[in-house]
């Protein structure tokens, strides 16, 4: 079961009914997402995130960075929870859901947002809890909307949560930034 790559991760979520939810979602994530550097060519992360795994590094990355910031950034509960659920969840499936695809799909937020919605029947979560979650993904590339290889321009984040969300992400990006993971591939606390 894939959820066992974020058990760590499922430890910070509060609510046991976004916690289940989140499960069955990362048990729906494609095996290519465990595999796969953050970026094919390295250009837009760190060493950490680049080789096998490297995309499930940021990915941590990202929630790590999130969990260090909720202590300056004072969100509810709830909302923390949704938070590191599309934080999880945000390149969940960034080569395409269907099937792996060569590079990575520009659209990849949006997609990841629809693989949210598909599977929503099957999720213990209201529907504005799951449009919050959809609304975070889709923006998570912030100001990075635009591609010169699409026609898709895809959400600018608008609400502090999306703009939080959006901030993580970026920040795992970041080359300036090392995280160090140990060999099971979770963040090393300190």
């Amino acid at each position: 079961m894939n959820d066992q790559y974020f058990k760590h991760e499922l430890s910070y979520i509060k609510d046991s009914s976004i916690k289940e939810s989140l499960v069955t979602m990362i048990n729906y994530i494609p095996e290519y997402f465990f595999s796969i550097p953050a970026s094919s060519t390295g250009k837009y992360h760190p060493l950490y995130a680049v080789g096998e795994g490297g995309l499930l590094r940021h990915t941590k990355a990202a929630i790590r960075i999130a969990i260090e910031l909720f202590g300056i950034y004072k969100f509810p509960s709830h909302t923390k929870d949704l938070m590191i659920f599309a934080l999880v969840l945000h390149d969940s499936v960034k080569k395409g859901y269907e099937k792996e695809e060569r590079y990575t799909r520009f659209d990849h937020p949006l997609i990841a947002a629809d693989f949210i919605k598909a599977h929503s029947k099957e999720l213990s979560l209201s529907k504005e809890d799951i449009d919050f979650v959809c609304s975070c993904i889709a923006s998570h590339m912030g100001r990075f909307n635009t591609s010169e290889y699409s026609d898709v321009i895809l959400p600018i984040p608008k609400t502090p949560e999306e703009k939080f969300v959006h901030m993580c992400d970026y920040l795992a990006s970041r080359k300036v930034i090392d995280i160090h993971f140990d060999k099971y591939n979770n963040v090393v606390e300190e």
